[in-house]
């Protein structure tokens, strides 16, 4: 960024100033948008006066007249200025409207002699005064790591990156008006969290100075949703920020959003069929078709999707049979045929290695979208046991283009199996495992008085726009993705 360019435009405030005119005025009413003018001027090609407000984005003199293309949010327009038309104004057109300037345009639509519809300036009024330059038309923000940190900018120079974020608003709309539709109930949980509970995960710890008391961010709202269950409430949901203290990557980012609902006297199958319906109507709504394309791959969200139970996974992808196995020992000298890391892997838990071995072996090659299920009840001390299999729960993952999209579980209420699960979770923390889970004696307590049979569903809506944008890291996702600062 050119400092020099920079104190010009500082410079030239100045003179604005002195010349009795506000830079920053603090009100302006456009009354048009560029798409909608153009497909007016389109449909009859009568000229008519429009109102406009956006940035320039580009601007070439040619001595008593100028042209700039002016961006607003449903996109990019041309306007003309002339001298007879603007009189004194277009000196100041000319000389103090930079690239970058935000200003409102009162003028006619008009076709050039190029056949490209343009607005006839009478009247521009300067609505805010860049400083920065922005970037080179043609070696722009490129970089990544500066489009992440300077979100603004990516924004403004590279259009697309914008509508992407309307994308997402849009998924979110229309995740939400699915669920209404089937009378789930939107609530809120707490953030600050007492006890962190519901997932596996490393939580953010604070401190609230009133109380003197540590609390947690929430790594998710399962435990307290399932609370309102209890309570009576039947459909519920709740999509916000949770917050896990764990590294970042194209996958991952300390805070993200999540769609957590709980229905009673439903089960998992019943929210496959939920999350399948669910994901492939949004993706139709906001695609136009079930079938898309992801990072070179053709993905077909037709429904029903596939099903895969994890032994099964395991077999196919790893050749190990996990029902032919007798022992640990047996488990971990296959895993490292496998293709394990004898050193990762030695001495770990029976269940802990296969579910080491399904990550390792298996997740990268589920395409999908696949539903697997039947995870071992060692793991998720929070879903039922199979009743045919006690070893395994109702459990299922979506996994799609190699990652985990959703979990659920027919969810366990039974108490006292329940505090049992999390007493094991607590001499796991013990013996040294942070995303073990804690024990919540209030949940347990909840549970005494008697929760239906339910089915509960958590979708990362983060790594499903991944897909849907078509996006190779999860920070595409994210207007603000965290960033390590930059030293200065």
């Amino acid at each position: 960024m050119s400092s020099s360019e920079s104190e010009i435009r500082i410079q030239k405030i100045q003179e604005i100033r002195e010349m009795g005119k506000d830079p920053y005025p603090p009100r302006y009413y456009p009354s048009d948008y560029s798409a909608d003018v153009l497909k007016k001027f389109q449909e009859n090609e009568t000229p008519f006066q429009v109102n406009l407000a956006g940035r320039v984005i580009l601007k070439r003199v040619f001595g008593k007249s100028l042209f700039m293309t002016l961006r607003d949010s449903k996109g990019d327009i041309q306007v003309f200025g002339h001298i007879e038309q603007m009189k004194d104004e277009y000196e100041f057109l000319k000389k103090k409207i930079d690239i970058g300037d935000m200003i409102g345009v009162k003028g006619e639509v008009f076709k050039t002699h190029k056949g490209e519809t343009t607005v006839n300036a009478f009247e521009v009024t300067l609505l805010s005064k860049a400083i920065n330059p922005l970037p080179e038309k043609f070696h722009g923000l490129t970089d990544v790591e500066t489009r992440y940190r300077q979100r603004y900018v990516d924004m403004i120079v590279n259009p697309e990156v914008k509508d992407n974020f309307v994308i997402r608003a849009k998924v979110i709309q229309a995740i939400r008006q699915y669920l209404y539709q089937r009378d789930f109930i939107e609530v809120e949980t707490p953030i600050l969290q007492q006890i962190p509970g519901g997932a596996n995960a490393k939580p953010f710890i604070t401190h609230h100075n009133a109380l003197s008391m540590d609390l947690y961010l929430r790594i998710a709202p399962e435990l307290y949703l399932k609370r309102i269950i209890t309570g009576g409430i039947e459909k519920i949901f709740e999509m916000g920020r949770v917050f896990r203290n764990e590294g970042i990557s194209t996958r991952h980012n300390p805070e993200f959003t999540m769609i957590e609902l709980y229905q009673a006297y439903a089960d998992f199958n019943d929210m496959m069929k939920l999350t399948e319906e669910m994901i492939a109507s949004v993706i139709k709504d906001i695609k136009g078709s079930t079938v898309i394309e992801y990072q070179g791959k053709t993905l077909d969200f037709t429904v029903p999707w596939k099903r895969l139970r994890m032994d099964e996974a395991v077999k196919q992808f790893s050749g190990i049979d996990i029902n032919q196995v007798k022992d640990r020992d047996e488990l971990e000298k296959k895993a490292v045929e496998a293709g394990l890391p004898a050193d990762k892997i030695k001495g770990m838990e029976y269940w802990k290695l296969f579910n080491t071995l399904f990550e390792e072996k298996v997740e990268t090659m589920l395409e999908g979208p696949v539903f697997i299920t039947h995870y071992p009840s060692k793991t998720t001390p929070l879903a039922k046991n199979d009743p045919s299999n006690p070893l395994f729960v109702e459990r299922f993952e979506l996994f799609i283009a190699g990652r985990e999209h959703a979990n659920a579980y027919s969810e366990l209420n039974d108490p006292i199996l329940q505090k049992e699960k999390l007493m094991e979770q607590v001499s796991e923390k013990k013996s040294g495992d942070d995303e073990a889970m804690y024990f919540d004696s209030d949940f347990v307590n909840c549970l005494e008085y008697g929760m239906p049979p339910t089915g509960g569903l958590g979708i990362g809506i983060d790594r499903l726009m991944m897909i849907i944008l078509n996006a190779p890291s999860i920070r595409d996702t994210l207007i603000f993705p965290h960033m390590k600062p930059v030293e200065e």
